[in-house]
């Protein structure tokens, strides 16, 4: 496995990938990659600036012609020819994947890696299963059909919770569509996609397909929104910064897709099995040390099982054992910076104010005191309009409160501006058919939290914002719909002209 200075010489050339190679910046400023995990740099490089968009979007541009007019077939054997590149190279990519992130190596190697791989796999295989309505004689003179056609250059910007899965959802429906893509990574944890765009080189994608630029978003960021040239922008992060995306979208009427914030309730019935609820609740709060917006963040327990599931995940939080990334036995690393750690721990402080911290609630010392590490943590008796139940904390905390009636447990899980994922957990299949139905949100597992796969969609209701992400639904979002009628008549003087002018 590589090392940090495996990681230097890879990116030598530069962090940004344009028209099938690295290149670097030329904001004049530079940034480096931290490993989170012991607060050391990992990579010098100098953020994109407005030249390396301009230059990135012409790459895409003279690319789209050809690529557009490939075939379905061809796009498919590209893509079909990146995931075996990308599982010859999976364990350079869990490597980079949590050296930058901090994730632990198991969850890089057995959950970020090989989704994108199959990612990659089911869009190869959706590329050549566009679907439109049956060509027809709707209006009796005439037949139509309706065409989906790649819609030019798109320009998108990803986070740095999940930084390869993210840029796999935003290229692979986008490329296989027939489009090309200049995408923007969180300038923090850029590796994993420049890595992408090079194996798709590798793969035979062609050049200018795929571009990386790794700047900042005041300026690299919004300057892709807005460029003349970018007809699409697809953006995953907080709602705060989409309303901004959303903004600069506008002054150029670009079609836009947002992934946006998400806070999800994790819904427990009195019927429900204790155990698997409270084992269901600690992953899915922790995963990615809790960063992920459809993490668990509040629990919703009925009264008679609230005391028992809160003991007894305050129990399972106690044994989670935080510690290198790399290490075999380490289930919880840090957060992916020192600011976000503080930020976590900045809640967690102003709720003692008003809540009970039942266990975690600090910043560890000792061997983890270099690292972004907070504990995991429990807290209970909040209200329900306190920042901890409301805002979007993206951290390993657990907000868990009581309720009564089925109808009152669903009001207070849509009690939130959010609506990206939800869990319910019941033995009784009319109950959990009610939650799904009622709770407001673009996911609802059933005694279940956290799994996605690729052939089923990814998008939030309300602030989460609209557009999916994975399966054959994501081609709403990257193809034009067309309709293309035919006369069958022959007929010169139809009689319908005579609405128009002249007499029957």
């Amino acid at each position: 496995m590589g090392n940090r200075f495996q990681i230097k010489d890879r990116f030598a050339e530069g962090a940004q990938y344009i028209d099938g190679r690295l290149r670097p910046g030329t904001s004049g400023r530079s940034h480096t990659v931290v490993n989170p995990a012991t607060g050391e740099g990992v990579l010098d490089y100098e953020l994109a600036g407005t030249a390396d968009v301009d230059l990135a979007v012409a790459a895409a541009k003279r690319a789209f012609p050809a690529w557009a007019a490939a075939t379905p077939g061809e796009r498919s054997d590209a893509l079909h020819r990146l995931a075996a590149v990308l599982a010859e190279q999976a364990e350079d990519f869990a490597y980079a994947e949590s050296v930058q992130c901090g994730k632990p190596l198991k969850l890089s190697t057995e959950f970020d890696v090989p989704g994108t791989i199959d990612n990659t796999a089911f869009f190869a295989g959706a590329a050549r299963h566009l679907q439109g309505q049956a060509a027809g004689e709707y209006s009796g003179d005439h037949t139509s059909y309706v065409r989906r056609e790649p819609i030019g250059v798109i320009g998108s910007i990803a986070p740095w919770n999940y930084p390869l899965q993210m840029a796999a959802w935003k290229i692979l429906p986008a490329v296989a569509a027939g489009n090309t893509i200049v995408l923007k990574p969180a300038e923090l944890t850029p590796l994993t996609s420049l890595m992408f765009a090079r194996a798709a080189t590798e793969a035979g994608i062609p050049d200018g397909v795929i571009n990386i630029v790794t700047g900042a978003g005041r300026d690299a960021g919004e300057h892709l929104v807005g460029h003349p040239d970018v007809v699409m922008t697809s953006f995953t992060g907080s709602t705060a910064v989409g309303k901004r995306v959303a903004e600069i979208a506008t002054t150029t009427v670009k079609r836009l897709h947002l992934e946006l914030g998400g806070k999800a309730p994790f819904l427990v019935f009195d019927d429900a099995d204790v155990e698997a609820a409270a084992h269901g609740a600690v992953a899915a709060s922790l995963i990615n040390t809790g960063q992920d917006c459809t993490a668990a963040t509040r629990a919703y327990v009925q009264r008679p099982l609230y005391d028992a599931f809160t003991a007894r995940v305050a129990e399972l939080m106690d044994t989670v054992r935080l510690g290198d990334p790399f290490a075999p036995g380490t289930d919880l690393g840090p957060l992916v910076s020192h600011a976000q750690r503080d930020r976590v721990a900045g809640f967690v402080e102003r709720a003692r104010t008003y809540a009970t911290v039942v266990t975690g609630g600090e910043i560890p010392g000792g061997e983890l005191a270099d690292g972004a590490y907070y504990r995991p943590t429990l807290i209970a008796d909040a209200p329900q309009d306190s920042e901890v139940v409301q805002a979007e904390i993206f951290g390993p905390v657990l907000a868990v409160l009581p309720f009564d009636t089925d109808d009152e447990g669903i009001a207070l899980a849509n009690d939130t501006p959010y609506g990206l994922a939800a869990s319910a957990w019941s033995r009784d299949v009319y109950r959990a058919g009610r939650a799904t139905r009622e709770l407001k949100a673009g996911c609802v597992w059933v005694n279940d939290h956290i799994p996605i796969i690729s052939e089923m969609p990814h998008g939030g209701y309300k602030a989460s914002g609209f557009g999916k992400d994975m399966s054959s639904y994501s081609f709403e979002e990257y193809t034009q719909i067309k309709h293309v009628m035919y006369d069958n008549t022959a007929v010169a003087a139809k009689d319908w002209h005579r609405t128009i002018f002249g007499d029957r």
